[in-house]
């Protein structure tokens, strides 16, 4: 007999009754009942009701140990009485009686409870990560996200994509992001960054021939934590793909996500072909680029009725180039006044002054109807597309600000009305993004989205354009409101690709410095290409049905970029500093010094 097990805890059934077995596992719970004691033994697989009987010599023994320490029983299966078994666990037939026991290694007293979904402070979860792991609910969420990447590399080697891993040990590129930088032992003075995303390694890899290609990659954006964004490191699905054009990276990634999520949850799934939604289009009607298509409210334009109106505070601010965009509600004059307050109040937690609004019954009603002419009214239903028994309101501002107010109007318009579609999985491509933007802080031209994009129009497009004119073919893929993806039909002519960087504001040293690489091999024969790399927490994160990141990552930061568990980041010795040629600067050091007190703060000498 194995040592340690002949099955595990949640494999034995009503036909292993009579059999002698091994298990071993975690102690979950126990029942003291004075003449027997109960003990659930759990492992990944479930758990197995154990009868310790007090003729045995160990009974003392099995008394005394604490819930989570590792014990090996070997003993006999037995059927259950009727009125015992358990319905709701898969071994709930049978339970195995000990003949033998054996603690493997005991527990110590708990900081948290195992065998309980109560909830616990974010650093207690963290520090004590090995055991919040072991809950069941952890355990479902982990194995979840292993099997949904196990899903999508079948899937993706299906389509004929092979797999090939970049470099993690790379040189610095304008991702967007702060970059996480390694010091040069051997090159004093130097850096290496983590890779944002392999973004030109991918580019020349299909410049290299392979065509379809693609990997579970490891990312590091040294950016701040948000619930579906990691502050450290995260990983994605890359892939990109040679002789496509932007239809044909849809064609292939459009069943590999919409199978992903029927394959792991009961929900209702879009079909392919996903909507398409040309950016402004998306910012206009859901006032964001990251849409929840759940939600049955588009956002209007309206500013042309309120041009010239009654209602001078609009009328003026679109005089002076504000716009003013209005919000359906539909069904919510049935609401209460504290309603339409509670709007108001969420206006002005994100920062605007109010939130106009009109009700429609058998009149116009609230506080902008009585400035409208009847005329002016109508218009805005039929704009809208209210009727009565609908609400409109109302977000007036540059046009930006009134998008951004507006879009998330609608979202908690959404919620507060119960008027988010329930169980499913929403799916949009937003294309068409704008090549540039303007940076009011730097006063320039800098690239909106990812710079090695291809624009529509080619190199006509960059010489002959107002470059914030210029469109891209960039496109992002959003399900329930959450981007998962940023993808593009890259820049593969190199002629382009130096008028592109030259009007965000590099110069041919620059270009030359950061990209000479990538101008080299775009100089010998490179194919049109393109591709995205949707991210793999925000896609188990949707299937798991959390609303944080953090729930579906084995081991994540805090939202201060802290490993709670192993304790990163830590300080290094003089030693280490001295071998990379680094110096703490005096700032550094009172920070460690402040964080240790009595401790000397590690100190480098530059060489």
């Amino acid at each position: 007999m194995h040592p340690y097990r002949t099955h595990r805890c949640g494999e034995l059934r009503k036909n292993d009754v009579g059999r002698t077995v091994r298990l071993s596992g975690w102690v979950h719970r126990k029942r003291d009942h004075g003449q027997l004691l109960f003990i659930d033994l759990r492992d990944h697989t479930g758990i197995t009701q154990i009868v310790f009987q007090p003729d045995r010599a160990f009974f003392a023994d099995a008394e005394r140990v604490r819930l989570e320490s590792v014990i090996t029983v070997t003993g006999r299966v037995v059927a259950r009485d009727p009125e015992t078994v358990n319905p709701h666990i898969p071994t709930g037939e049978v339970e195995l009686v000990a003949e033998s026991f054996h603690l493997e290694s005991p527990a110590q007293s708990l900081p948290l409870q195992v065998n309980s979904d109560r909830d616990y402070p974010e650093d207690v979860r963290f520090r004590y990560r090995f055991l919040d792991l072991r809950r069941e609910k952890m355990q479902r969420r982990i194995r979840l996200r292993s099997a949904v990447i196990a899903s999508i590399r079948r899937r993706m080697q299906e389509q004929g994509f092979i797999e090939i891993h970049t470099p993690i040990l790379t040189a610095s590129s304008p991702e967007g992001a702060r970059d996480f930088l390694v010091p040069s032992r051997l090159h004093p003075g130097k850096f290496y960054a983590l890779p944002q995303a392999p973004q030109q390694y991918k580019q020349m890899l299909m410049i290299a021939g392979f065509d379809r290609y693609f990997q579970i990659a490891p990312c590091f954006r040294d950016e701040d934590a948000r619930a579906d964004r990691s502050p450290g490191e995260f990983y994605q699905l890359d892939l990109e793909m040679a002789f496509v054009t932007q239809e044909d990276v849809f064609a292939a990634v459009e069943p590999v996500l919409s199978g992903v999520f029927r394959e792991f949850s009961d929900w209702s799934v879009s079909e392919p072909p996903f909507p398409r939604i040309p950016y402004r289009d998306a910012l206009l009607r859901y006032g964001t680029d990251k849409p929840d298509l759940r939600i049955p409210i588009e956002i209007r334009d309206v500013s042309a009725i309120f041009a010239g109106s009654g209602f001078r505070t609009f009328a003026e601010a679109v005089a002076r180039g504000a716009v003013v965009r209005a919000i359906p509600a539909p069904g919510a004059a049935r609401m209460p006044r504290s309603f339409f307050d509670q709007m108001i109040a969420f206006a002005q937690e994100q920062g605007a002054p109010g939130l106009g609004y009109i009700v429609f019954g058998e009149e116009a009603k609230g506080p902008l109807a009585k400035f409208l002419d009847a005329e002016r009214l109508a218009r805005l239903r039929a704009e809208a597309g209210v009727g009565a028994g609908d609400a409109l309101f109302f977000a007036c501002a540059k046009e930006k600000e009134a998008a951004r107010l507006a879009g998330l109007v609608r979202i908690e318009l959404g919620r507060r009305l119960d008027l988010v579609e329930r169980r499913s999985y929403r799916f949009c491509w937003v294309v068409d993004f704008p090549m540039f933007e303007w940076d009011e802080e730097a006063r320039r031209v800098t690239f909106s989205h990812n710079p090695f994009s291809m624009p529509q129009g080619g190199l006509e497009a960059l010489l002959h354009q107002d470059p914030l004119e210029v469109l891209a073919y960039q496109y992002d893929i959003v399900c329930n409101g959450v981007e998962l993806s940023s993808g593009a039909i890259r820049n593969h002519r190199p002629e382009i690709m130096r008028k592109a960087f030259e009007i965000a504001g590099y110069g041919p040293e620059e270009l030359e410095r950061r990209f000479g690489g990538m101008l080299r091999a775009l100089g010998y024969g490179a194919p049109p290409h393109g591709g995205l790399a949707p991210g793999i927490e925000r896609i188990v994160m949707l299937l798991a049905d959390v609303p944080n990141i953090r729930e579906i990552t084995p081991f994540p930061l805090t939202q201060r970029a802290e490993e709670l568990l192993l304790g990163a980041p830590t300080p290094v010795d003089q030693r280490q500093l001295k071998e990379l040629h680094l110096r703490l600067a005096p700032e550094a050091e009172a920070a460690l010094r402040e964080e240790q007190p009595g401790e000397k703060a590690p100190a480098g000498s530059a060489r």
